[in-house]
């Protein structure tokens, strides 16, 4: 009987992932569902696909459960009573939308504990999916709603009661089913598909094949392949622990035996891995929701994020050989490096040409979702040129399968933003919030970034970036906005700390999915993979003071110019001041030299960068010519 429940859970949840993923394709081509119907009906399928694929029977055997005290009857009792109580809910919810629409509703008792059963559901699927952090916040702030008169200061309330509370976060627009909803169902998860499916083809291993071998003759060798293939295929994936895991298995590996110790090589994959979403056009679906919230065009976006993220991936490339050289390591021989034959080259063209089409679709104007459509369908052509995928017939349902499950995972963590959003709506508490931080800061841009960039790090911990970006950007946003950052600069900065926050300890979860690869310690891997990114930190506060490093709005070629002339030499100074070799090792006067001189040249003041530019080039100057002294008298 166990394995027979086991069985129909696990078909279950595969037949409605399957549903999740191939309507997120019929959204992409015919248009979004009927905004009652779609998004109740499509969060209920995630979180019966949360439940049964996270089962409490499937916790009972792992050390220290709570489950192993419990007969697995019971725990599967207790799963398949949650799914029916939040089925309820989702009919009652549609039920009353509809009564809504036709005749003034009065609430009932019984409607209102249907909603808060329905809500205590959802974060009980958010737990299973993403741990307890978020679902604290989420649960404070319901009882934020019904205490808050309690309170002081900016937190203190009117005070609302059980009902007033479920009507706004279960019952409306505002809440639960609100815009973040509207948007990832209508925009994000049929990037999801895609990139599941651009991995299920097999477009991955020809991405690491091609990277190992366009890299093999520098000192990073397979860091600096680790550094191409996780650029590109975190940019379609989305996910950091995919990425992690899909490129890490091989990559790490080699990283290790061309002599980087376990937690540089996992650092160097997981830094690698969350700044694929910071590069374009893809942006694991970021540039789609960053273009529908700020009315920006899609091509915008991908301009904007460009020239940060090359300096991003430059800094990382220029870490990695600066500590290769550092650990004594030469380039990979020739005879080492796997040679790119024509099938090879042909196999390239499973990752080239999708992403071409979406790039060629929204240039001529279509919808980003119909990019994505469009996308797919070169992506599983040109799969089926592959004979492992032909003879393979089950191909595309376990990849369908993978990407409904991915995309049940967005759904269900935006559900659970929805209920925040719902409590500030609610209770004004975004806008308190807000009138603080600018109270706080009124004076200063620069505390209201650093206190923005701290709240995107800490929540992003908890949740994927997506969702981490819509809730910070729509609290805090105005707040910067309202102190003279530009529109879009404000989002890109939100949502470069949401993506950093990966390798952000304490949680770090794409340094944790490296560390057990790497064989190395989790928190040594994040600090690992933090020093590597530093600069991915200092980026964004660059681009808020100087938005032409952006390319748009009022861009300014000297500007430009200036900033990005100042940022790669702070970029070489601050990396050999942390890893303190350049040609050979320095001592620490000329460490701290390097770094007081990295930091002047991010300071946004003309004369001030022209001189130490100038500083900067004598200093590296002199250590060229002691060195080659050096050498010459060996």
């Amino acid at each position: 009987m166990t394995f027979s429940i086991k069985s129909l859970a696990v078909s279950i949840s595969a037949v409605i992932g399957v549903a999740i993923a191939l309507q997120a394709i019929y959204v992409a081509i015919i248009g979004g569902w009927d905004i009652t119907f779609g998004r109740a009906w499509i969060l209920c399928g995630a979180v019966v696909v949360a439940i049964l694929s996270n089962s409490l029977a499937s916790h009972r055997h792992q050390a220290k459960s709570w489950t192993n005290h419990l007969p697995e009857w019971l725990l599967w009792t207790i799963d398949i009573t949650l799914i029916a109580v939040f089925i309820v809910g989702t009919l009652k919810f549609i039920q009353i939308q509809q009564l809504i629409e036709e005749t003034i509703f009065q609430y009932q008792t019984l409607d209102i504990g249907i909603a808060l059963a329905a809500v205590v559901v959802l974060l009980e699927a958010t737990r299973r999916l993403f741990g307890l952090p978020i679902v604290i916040i989420a649960a404070f702030g319901i009882l934020y709603c019904l205490y808050g008169q309690f309170l002081p200061g900016f937190l203190n309330h009117s005070g609302f009661t059980l009902n007033r509370s479920m009507q706004t976060i279960w019952y409306s627009f505002q809440g639960v089913y609100g815009m973040p909803m509207g948007v990832v169902l209508q925009v994000v998860l049929i990037f999801i598909v895609f990139g599941v499916i651009l991995e299920g083809t097999g477009a991955s291993d020809a991405l690491i094949r091609a990277s190992v071998a366009l890299t093999g003759h520098t000192r990073g060798g397979p860091a600096h392949s680790a550094v191409v293939a996780s650029a590109i295929f975190g940019s379609m994936s989305g996910s950091v622990t995919a990425n992690v895991v899909g490129t890490g298995s091989f990559t790490i590996p080699m990283i290790k035996r061309r002599g980087f110790s376990p937690a540089m090589a996992g650092g160097i994959e997981a830094a690698a891995s969350t700044g694929g979403q910071i590069v374009p056009p893809v942006m694991g679906a970021a540039a789609f929701l960053m273009a529908d919230l700020t009315g920006e065009a899609y091509t915008t976006i991908c301009i904007a994020a460009l020239i940060p993220a090359l300096f991003y991936y430059g800094s990382l490339f220029a870490s990695i050989s600066i500590q290769a050289g550092a650990d004594g390591i030469e380039p990979l021989p020739a005879s080492e490096r796997p040679p790119l034959n024509r099938m090879d080259l042909m196999a390239c063209l499973l990752f080239i040409i999708p992403i071409a089409v979406i790039v060629f679709v929204l240039v001529i104007g279509r919808s980003p979702a119909l990019a994505g459509f469009w996308a797919i369908v070169a992506a599983i052509l040109l799969g089926a040129l592959n004979k492992k995928n032909r003879e393979n017939r089950r191909v595309i349902w376990e990849v369908l399968k993978k990407a409904g499950q991915a995309c049940a995972w967005i759904i269900i963590a935006v559900g659970c933003i929805g209920v925040i959003l719902g409590v500030f709506n609610l209770t004004g508490l975004g806008i308190s919030f807000a009138s603080v931080v600018a109270e706080f800061s009124k004076f200063s841009l620069l505390a209201a970034l650093m206190t923005t960039a701290l709240a995107a790090l800490v929540l992003g911990m908890g949740m994927p970036t997506l969702p981490a970006y819509l809730i910070i950007i729509l609290v805090l946003g105005p707040v910067m906005q309202g102190l003279g950052a530009e529109l879009l600069p404000t989002h890109m900065f939100v949502f470069y700390f949401g993506v950093l926050s990966a390798i952000t300890p304490p949680v770090a979860i794409g340094a944790f999915a490296a560390a057990p690869i790497a064989n190395a310690h989790p928190f040594s891997t994040a600090i690992a993979a933090v020093r590597l990114a530093i600069v991915g930190f200092i980026i964004p506060f660059i681009f808020v003071y100087e938005p032409s490093l952006l390319l748009v709005g009022d861009f300014n070629i000297y500007s430009f110019l200036r900033v990005a002339i100042s940022l790669a030499v702070a970029i070489w100074l601050i990396n050999t001041a942390l890893i303190g070799f350049e040609r050979e090792k320095l001592s620490i006067l000329e460490r701290a030299v390097r770094g007081v001189i990295g930091a002047g040249l991010l300071v946004q003041v003309p004369s001030l960068q022209y001189a130490f530019i100038l500083v900067a080039i004598l200093l590296v100057a002199f250590g060229t010519v002691r060195f080659r002294r050096k050498q010459l008298n060996k």
